[in-house]
């Protein structure tokens, strides 16, 4: 006859193990590349994502120093005017001209929590718990703390460090049919060459897209492709 206790304890056992697999597999499970990449249009223009109007009058916490107070009300209320196109703020390409905040960049929030970040955007000093809908909030917050690249891998001296052979070829087969050959499509925006002085804010919409368009968003591949793009805009028309 079997030890029905030794299998007892055996089954308990591989339901343990088994049990574990599964939270680490939790644990470990990859972040949704497509909530990170929408936080990232949130965080670009959150009222163009939605189709709302926006703010009419300037964010509490950008500082009323900044012409952009009284000039440009809407801006100062897109998470990229404080915090920077780079996550730095007040340390990184936003330190001085005329987007610089003093604020900090969400750099200090990679690999947080994001129901933490949702608590801090629906705070008073915020003041988006009534813009945004809860998944609008979910998905920003994502962006925040997963959405976060080392721009050092990819940007040096406001280039990009990128194959511009290697990004023409994904720009003539993935983006050529909105952007044109030249990059001058669609008609009322400036040209793609024209674009490349500030690499940070170009990169960022390949890999998320852009607010209110159907333009694809690359971050779910190897962000080096993101760079060769990047590089392959820069020897575009800039006129």
């Amino acid at each position: 006859m079997p030890n029905l206790g030794r299998l007892a304890r055996f089954g308990a056992f591989v339901s343990i193990a088994i049990a574990s697999v599964f939270v680490a597999g939790a644990a470990i499970a990859e972040p949704d590349q497509g909530s990170i990449a929408r936080g990232g249009k949130l965080y670009d223009k959150w009222y163009k994502v939605l189709k709302v109007d926006a703010p009419k009058e300037s964010h509490k916490l950008y500082p009323a120093s900044n012409k952009k107070y009284a000039e440009d009300a809407a801006s100062n209320w897109r998470c990229k005017e404080c915090h920077g196109w780079d996550g730095l703020g007040a340390d990184g390409a936003y330190a001085t001209g005329s987007h610089a905040s003093g604020i900090k960049g969400i750099n200090g929030m990679k690999g947080g929590d994001p129901a933490a970040v949702v608590a801090l955007l629906k705070a008073d000093a915020h003041g988006y718990g009534d813009k945004l809908a809860e998944q609008d909030l979910n998905d920003l917050a994502n962006f925040v703390v997963y959405g976060r690249i080392d721009w050092s891998k990819y940007i040096a001296d406001k280039k990009s460090t990128g194959d511009a052979e290697a990004g023409k070829q994904v720009f003539v087969t993935a983006c050529i049919g909105c952007h044109g050959a030249e990059g001058k499509l669609p008609t009322g925006m400036p040209p793609l060459g024209s674009l490349t002085s500030n690499p940070w804010e170009v990169m960022h919409k390949i890999l998320n897209g852009q607010p209110g368009e159907v333009m694809p968003a690359l971050r779910a591949i190897d962000h080096q492709i993101s760079a060769n793009v990047l590089a392959y805009l820069g020897t575009l028309p800039a006129e």
